[in-house]
């Protein structure tokens, strides 16, 4: 199990990655992304997360991989439809979802839940 702090630095990080899917964070993704975080209670740590990232200029792909990681540890969790939403309404933020943002969307559910399905046949196959 992942520290709940470690969890929503990982969120900040997914919705950098989304944001920054397309080439370039949009004004109006941000704007959407400040919104939404202000309803969630760790809004301000999820938000200094996707800053950090933005400020590093981070790799993407790494990050991804990291994001899967770190939520593959961590199990399955509620708070994973409050991602889903947010990565959602980020993407639709700038002129409706792109290809490549549909991509990251698609990616983190089916990737996360094919880890799951991994990690629940290892677990009875050990």
């Amino acid at each position: 199990m992942v520290s709940r702090d470690r969890l929503y630095q990982t969120f900040g990080e997914l919705l950098y990655v989304i944001a920054t899917s397309d080439g370039v964070i949009e004004k109006e993704e941000v704007h959407t992304l400040e919104e939404i975080l202000k309803a969630h209670p760790k809004g301000q740590e999820i938000k200094w997360s996707f800053d950090y990232e933005n400020a590093n200029d981070s790799d993407i792909e790494t990050l991804y991989k990291r994001v899967i990681e770190v939520f593959s540890d961590n199990g399955p969790d509620e708070e994973y439809d409050f991602m889903i939403y947010a990565l959602t309404k980020i993407a639709e933020a700038k002129d409706g979802i792109g290809s490549k943002e549909e991509k990251v969307i698609n990616s983190f559910s089916k990737d996360l839940l094919e880890r799951f399905k991994k990690d629940i046949d290892n677990l009875f196959n050990s």
